[in-house]
């Protein structure tokens, strides 16, 4: 299988829009009330902000491509544009998302070394991020990836709060 990333410009508003829509959905669906994956789904891939989020020079998003197909994607977020801790030694996996069909080839983890990989020439400590404690397939994904718990915060899903463990990867 060939690998490719590419960085996301702000031509990719859509793509990145509608493939966020399309992941998030294929992960969180059966967990999740209509209603609630809705509220989610127009708030947090909002056009407008998502262009916000690509405008930011602290937030990065990448495309994985296998076989000149998209795969997947990565969100990565530095200082103030982090969601939680705000470590200047740290970078935030705030989205890692491989498409159905293409799971189970690795690939989760060819992006989670993408993440090592900018970290380090950004000269940062660790990696860390939030995953919803009733996630157990990513959880167990991030243990065998090195990543720990270290606490938890909340994450909303439309009106229901949720709780999100907090994993870190030292580098």
């Amino acid at each position: 299988m060939n690998i490719t990333f590419r960085q996301c410009v702000s031509d990719d508003i859509y793509t990145l829009q509608n493939f966020s829509y399309r992941t998030f959905n294929e992960t969180y669906i059966n967990m999740n009330t209509s209603s609630n994956m809705k509220a989610y789904l127009e708030e947090a891939f909002d056009v407008n902000k998502l262009r916000g989020e690509l405008a930011d020079s602290n937030s990065l998003f990448y495309f994985l491509y296998a076989d000149g197909e998209l795969a997947g994607y990565l969100k990565l977020n530095e200082s103030a544009a982090q969601t939680d801790i705000n470590d200047l030694q740290s970078i935030e996996i705030e989205r890692i998302y491989i498409a159905n069909e293409f799971q189970g080839k690795g690939l989760g983890g060819v992006l989670i070394n993408k993440a090592i990989d900018i970290a380090k020439m950004r000269k940062k400590s660790y990696l860390w991020l939030g995953v919803w404690e009733k996630n157990d397939k990513a959880i167990l994904f991030y243990k065998k990836n090195g990543f720990e718990e270290i606490g938890t915060h909340s994450f909303f899903m439309g009106d229901e709060e949720q709780t999100d463990l907090i994993m870190r990867k030292i580098l």
